[in-house]
């Protein structure tokens, strides 16, 4: 639909955008980004046709931008600047109603059911019917920009150009518009390129990525090959981290600040609290967590760290919600706190310390193998899961990759079922050797200050340490609990 072909432009002798080249094809959204003065809104003049192509070609369905009358391009091509100046003191529908002079022939051309139809869908799904009777000077910005919004989707364009559509839009305002922009590429055959500032609002809904830098295409592509660490800490010069969204197979970016937590405290074992209700460590700053615990699952960050005692016989219709309150009751707040439970003795917790030259790490477990489970023959079995049983925490002084939680909780993992072995516990169902327990849970946690790990696999100086602690503190849990169960 629209293609650019080693277009250059800029103003007078100046050149801001040097030999520019892609293509739209239809009903696709297309998102520019790039740092202040890189050209993007130089580029939409050029694509819009208000700056002339000095070098190179714009052409829309085939024909160039300067074969069009402006009245032919604005029944095509729709353009929602930034900025608006106003004039005229005009009413939300009266400016609505202009999006469609281009669709008028002659200067009293009848007002037809089209016409009108038109303008009622554009201001209903912008949500700004309500203002209809209102001036358009008695409006906040971001109800300014959805008014323009609907004078634009008014026009019927089959293109339309945004500069930085969200702008002055609150967060639910910014989603609904785009959420309607992304409706109408497929039910009103609409395509859009829009200027982004927001990186991770452009990842979400356009379908590739043009990035500009000092004028020139760094990269055109979808926005996981655009939106890479590299290429974005090159461009915009800041420090960023690239995460998955959550939902969608697309990448969003964090910026890192220089600033940061000033204390290099590291935890010890003396941090710990027990008592015959729960296992407590409150760190001395928040730590980067990665569990399965009760509360505070998944990846992180918290500061409060619990192992709750509760009876054999403990069944709750929502042990989050529990675990929450108690997390509340005892003053940490439950949105800072990883919290687990277990049925053993917590006052039996084995706390120990181990080092290798600059790393250091704190392993804590509390176990107990009345519930243990062979999992490869797990599936045989029909009886419920019962409180847990093995709880282990590794506390790292270091600042670990993604890559390195997940790689110790592999390497926990693969050493609690070591110990398991070597203790020679078995599932008391299949007689089998056991693997765990039916609700084990684990944690790791980082101060993310001093050493940078990378890796924490079984032959990683981590690893190592991760290894040996796990083996050592389960195999001396079990034993004590082995003791407590016998009475010597």
């Amino acid at each position: 639909m629209l293609n650019v072909r080693d277009a250059s432009g800029g103003y007078g002798e100046r050149t801001v955008v040097e030999k520019v080249s892609f293509e739209v094809e239809q009903q696709e959204i297309l998102g520019i980004l790039g740092p202040n003065g890189s050209g993007k809104t130089t580029l939409m003049k050029m694509i819009s046709g208000i700056l002339p192509v000095k070098e190179g070609a714009i052409t829309f369905r085939g024909k160039e931008l300067g074969a069009y009358s402006s009245k032919q391009l604005a029944k095509e091509i729709a353009v929602l600047p930034q900025l608006h100046s106003h004039t005229f003191d005009y009413s939300v529908r009266e400016t609505v109603s202009m999006g469609r002079y281009p669709h008028q022939k002659g200067m009293f051309a009848p007002w037809t059911k089209k016409d009108e139809a038109a303008v009622t869908e554009a201001m209903n799904q912008t949500g700004v019917s309500e203002f209809e009777h209102q001036s358009i000077q008695d409006l906040s910005g971001g109800e300014r920009q959805r008014v323009f919004l609907a004078q634009a989707l008014a026009q019927e364009p089959k293109l339309l150009l945004l500069d930085e559509p969200t702008n002055h839009l609150d967060l639910s305002y910014q989603k609904q518009l785009l959420d309607l922009l992304k409706e109408w590429t497929a039910t009103h055959e609409l395509t859009v390129v829009s200027i982004f500032h927001d990186l991770n609002i452009a990842s979400l809904y356009c379908d590739r990525l043009l990035l500009l830098h000092d004028g020139k295409t760094v990269r055109l592509s979808s926005p996981g090959d655009v939106l890479k660490k590299d290429i974005v800490e090159k461009v915009y010069q800041a420090r960023v981290e690239t995460q998955i969204h959550p939902e969608l197979p697309k990448p969003q970016i964090t910026l890192l600040p220089e600033h940061g937590q000033e204390s290099s405290s590291i935890i010890r074992k003396d941090l710990f609290q027990v008592s015959s209700q729960h296992v407590l460590l409150t760190a001395p700053h928040i730590l980067k967590t990665l569990s399965s615990a009760v509360i505070g699952a998944g990846l992180g960050w918290h500061r409060h760290f619990v192992n709750r005692h509760v009876p054999m016989d403990y069944e709750c219709a929502d042990s989050y919600e529990d675990m929450c309150r108690y997390a509340d009751e005892n003053g940490w707040s439950a949105a800072d706190t990883v919290g687990m439970m277990t049925a053993v003795v917590v006052e039996d917790v084995v706390i120990r310390e181990f080092e290798h030259e600059k790393l250091s790490i704190v392993v804590a477990v509390t176990a107990g193998v009345g519930n243990a489970v062979d999992v490869s023959l797990a599936h045989q079995r029909n009886d419920k899961q019962t409180a847990g049983t093995i709880n282990s925490w590794i506390f790292v002084n270091g600042k670990l990759s993604d890559e390195a939680f997940i790689q110790a909780m592999m390497t926990a993992t693969e050493a609690k079922v070591k110990a398991l072995q070597q203790l020679n516990v078995k599932d008391p169902i299949t007689q089998t050797l056991a693997t765990g327990t039916s609700t084990d849970s684990l944690l790791v946690a980082a101060t993310q200050k001093g050493e940078y790990v990378q890796y924490a696999g079984p032959v990683t100086a981590l690893g190592k340490m991760i290894g040996r602690g796990i083996v050592e503190c389960t195999v001396e849990a079990i034993e004590v609990y082995r003791k407590r169960k016998s009475g010597t």
